[in-house]
């Protein structure tokens, strides 16, 4: 019997009758979303996890052919959804686990209520003259290189990048550090897993109301494809953040709370 809590690392916080689930990011865990998740636990039950290979997961429960494509880590969060015998939760997911949480609610419509995707993409790969992701084949390829011949080197090149925060270089530092903390061989099967994938024809196929918050400036995800996702997600709300950078969560987080707030029409104040 798989112990689901104790392999992904699942905490609980907060109370009230609706639930959200904090599902993080490639290179990232839970602790990064220690800056906004405690802003709705007044009126929310909080759960937030690790995908396995990241952050205090079980490693032992890895492997290549489960987590070799978005498969392994969507059945992490049925899991979740299913050991805690979740119903109609607001799921949050940052980057990749906004694909992840996507695919998750089509496979179970009906324990989603709402999905609210923070710089999500479902391609980040150009496409011809059809489809502008943001990088072409030899940059991933490079990163995914890099990543393999120079793993310390990889995370304090892409981490300034991402954060795009150079006035709050602590924020920089923390991003480089989790990247540093994790399995190299793992982080860069999921970076592959990540960065090569196209999730566009399932789009069509999710029903579950959406919201895209995109930044303004975001080196891993152009405006381009917030705009791509927002017309071809049905009950989607595209959300166009001032926050700049991949971490809005971390480097904007009251922006973040507010835009959150204001969708899901809850003061969390009162």
């Amino acid at each position: 019997m798989i112990d689901v809590a104790e392999r992904n690392n699942v905490t609980m916080m907060g109370e009230g009758d609706r639930t959200i689930i904090f599902a993080h990011g490639f290179g990232c865990d839970q602790s990064m979303w220690q800056y906004i998740a405690p802003a709705f636990a007044k009126k929310f039950r909080i759960i937030m996890f690790d995908y396995v290979g990241s952050g205090h997961s079980d490693l032992n429960a890895y492997s290549s052919g489960k987590y070799g494509n978005f498969r392994g880590y969507v059945q992490d969060v049925l899991d979740i959804i299913e050991t805690f015998n979740l119903e109609k939760v607001i799921f949050i997911g940052h980057s990749v686990s906004s694909m992840i949480g996507m695919l998750a609610s089509i496979e179970r419509p009906d324990a989603f209520d709402k999905l609210i995707m923070i710089g999500p993409s479902p391609r980040y790969l150009n496409d011809g003259t059809d489809y502008y992701g943001g990088f072409d084949l030899s940059d991933i390829n490079e990163l995914l290189d890099m990543m393999e011949m120079n793993f310390a080197g990889w995370a304090s090149f892409l981490a300034p990048l991402a954060m795009n925060a150079p006035d709050s270089p602590a924020l920089t530092k923390e991003l480089e550090r989790s990247f540093i903390s994790g399995d190299p061989v793992i982080a860069r099967e999921f970076a592959e897993v990540t960065f090569l994938s196209d999730h566009r024809q399932e789009l069509s196929k999710a029903t579950i109301p959406t919201l895209i918050m995109q930044c303004s400036d975001d080196s891993i995800v152009p405006i381009e494809v917030g705009e791509y996702l927002h017309r071809h997600l049905k009950n989607s709300t595209l959300c166009l953040m001032e926050a700049k950078g991949h971490y809005p969560h971390i480097s904007h987080p009251e922006e973040t709370i507010r835009d959150i707030n204001q969708y899901l029409g809850v003061n969390l104040n009162g």
